[in-house]
């Protein structure tokens, strides 16, 4: 992997998370960069995924499959996250 590759996964990571934090119902309380963190890790995730399920990851432009896995693992992630955050700060 180039640096170009890794830079291009960064910021394809942050677009994620800010999209899988507006799949989810609600307010969620957590920063910007837990999103950034989420969503790089949701990423990551789903080209594993994506590419494990037969969704082909060498089309030309925007894989919109990939995509959409990519986008789904981080709602669930951003809705994980905003959970455990928001219990610990009621228990407080």
């Amino acid at each position: 992997m180039t640096v170009t590759g890794i830079i291009t996964a960064l910021i394809v990571g942050i677009i994620v998370g800010a999209l899988g934090r507006l799949v989810v119902p609600g307010r969620q309380h957590m920063s910007i960069l837990l999103t950034m963190v989420v969503g790089i890790i949701a990423a990551l995730l789903g080209t594993v995924l994506a590419n494990a399920i037969g969704i082909s990851t060498d089309t030309p432009g925007v894989d919109w499959g990939e995509l959409l896995v990519q986008v789904l693992l981080a709602a669930v992630g951003v809705a994980l996250v905003a959970g455990f955050s928001g219990r610990g700060r009621r228990a407080l």
